[in-house]
């Protein structure tokens, strides 16, 4: 073989080699993005949910605090009522996109903090139907039981912000 086909064959076996090492560091590339993408998009519903679920509780604690007295003002009550209905309406949009978008793990976590709502709700809007009626009998014990339902939502947040930090690849 003459030296400059020995050339041309070790200038085709090089180019070759280097064609092939940007098609693989290309592809890792590409995933590595992809994957970078997903868990910003992730968190950003994750982040998203978490602040509905924060406005929405306040709303929901704003209720309770116009619940609480002998004779509530129930113009007030049904005021405070509208907004959190309007905010837990943003809370489903946000859970959606959660039950969407992360692993069912995660979407189980969103699924009780949904649950632990709706037993909160039920105690308030039981609440708010004795106040209209002007019966007082159940008061204390719905005082109490909304407590213990505000825990037990409570548990349920952070156990989904365990769970999405998990989803992201956040272990510290």
């Amino acid at each position: 073989m003459d030296s400059g086909l020995a050339a041309l064959l070790g200038a085709a076996v090089g180019s070759a080699t280097t064609l092939g090492a940007a098609i693989v560091n290309g592809r890792a590339q590409a995933r590595t993005q992809h994957a970078q993408w997903s868990r910003q998009h992730r968190r950003d519903a994750y982040a998203t949910y978490l602040g509905a679920l924060h406005d929405r509780d306040i709303a929901m604690d704003a209720v309770l605090d116009a619940l609480r007295p002998d004779a509530p003002d129930l113009s007030d009550v049904d005021e405070k009522t509208g907004r959190f209905v309007t905010l837990a309406r943003e809370v489903h949009r946000a859970a959606e996109i959660v039950i969407l978008e992360g692993p069912a793990p995660l979407a189980d976590a969103a699924e009780r903090v949904t649950h632990a709502s709706g037993d909160l709700s039920h105690v308030v809007r039981r609440m708010a139907a004795n106040a209209r009626a002007g019966d007082t009998t159940h008061k204390a014990e719905d005082i109490v039981l909304a407590a213990e339902r505000q825990a037990i939502l409570y548990q349920a947040v952070k156990d989904f912000r365990l769970a999405a930090r998990g989803a992201i690849g956040r272990t510290d």
